[in-house]
């Protein structure tokens, strides 16, 4: 096998195998893997008729996800042999079944399990439930003249305005994790035109105050990347959050809203609107190898 560098070069075949073999971990998206690379840096090849890719520790290499295809995992640590030290961000539920090594390790990955949600509670925030959120909408509503609209390649450059804006008032640039949050989002929203992505914002006496990005993950499935909303107006957050599943994801009977870092107020954040399931995920340690998160480079211009 020959590894690359995830480039847009490959986005044409990294989708099409995507197409072929729906995932369910959020990482799974061109867009993802490749908004992301400043901070993890993506390698992929084609092995067996499957697309693999891999991030690096100081120690070797990490497959990320699930193989894209029909090639089995063993088949792939017997081609690398010592060169790969196990798998991050695997799909448990692909564990079934799955030969591993003798002496691998499985480690559960609770911080990065996806939440997947009911687009239409999201869309309704119908129930007792949901009644605290409903409230955070109306107070929203009745306070400002909120006007909601499609983002365009254009309009793009203005959600971009915005983040700089809520970095701005987070001091996000001088945090690890903002800080490569603030990078993927740069190379979304300047490369919006060139990914398959939805995306909705609001605007507040003209000026877009709010906007989330999303797109297809599997064909019931659809993925929000990032949603953003400046904290001054209280129960803006809800509002893109509902506006965005009623007016652009009615197609998909479910919503991946990605993971909560171990972070507890994301958590309970991401708890509060009853999820329908999680995507659990593992580590796999093979034997041998020290347990070492993927390299990361902390860029923030």
């Amino acid at each position: 096998m020959t590894l690359r560098p995830l480039s847009l070069n490959d986005k044409l075949s990294v989708t099409e195998y995507l197409r072929r073999f729906p995932p369910e971990t959020s990482e799974l998206t061109f867009t993802n893997l490749y908004a992301w690379r400043s901070t993890r840096p993506i390698w992929i090849t084609e092995f067996r008729e499957s697309l693999i890719f891999f991030t690096e520790t100081k120690t070797g290499l990490l497959i990320l996800g699930n193989p894209v295809g029909p090639v089995s995992l063993p088949e792939i640590f017997s081609e690398y042999d010592n060169r790969i030290t196990g798998a991050e961000r695997y799909p448990k539920e692909k564990l079934s079944g799955t030969p591993l090594l003798p002496g691998a390790m499985v480690v559960e990955d609770r911080d990065n399990a996806d939440y997947v949600y009911r687009r239409e509670d999201l869309a309704t925030l119908s129930g007792r439930h949901f009644t605290k959120k409903r409230n955070h909408i109306n107070q929203c509503l009745a306070a400002y003249d909120c006007r909601y609209e499609i983002i365009t390649p254009e309009t793009a450059l203005e959600c971009l305005a915005m983040q700089d804006r809520w970095c701005a008032a987070r001091a996000c640039k001088t945090e690890p994790g903002l800080c490569g949050e603030y990078q993927a989002i740069v190379e979304t929203l300047r490369n919006y035109k060139e990914f398959p992505l939805t995306g909705g914002a609001i605007r507040i006496g003209g000026t877009i105050e709010a906007f989330t990005v999303g797109e297809t993950l599997n064909p019931s499935t659809a993925v929000c990347h990032f949603e953003k909303a400046m904290s001054q107006f209280h129960g803006l957050g809800q509002l893109i959050n509902q506006w965005f599943a009623g007016n652009n994801l009615s197609e998909y009977d479910y919503i991946n809203r990605e993971q909560d870092l171990g972070i507890p107020g994301l958590r309970r954040a991401k708890e509060s609107y009853s999820p329908d399931h999680l995507v659990e995920k593992v580590r796999i340690v093979l034997p041998g190898s020290n347990m070492e998160e993927p390299n990361a480079q902390e860029i923030c211009i």
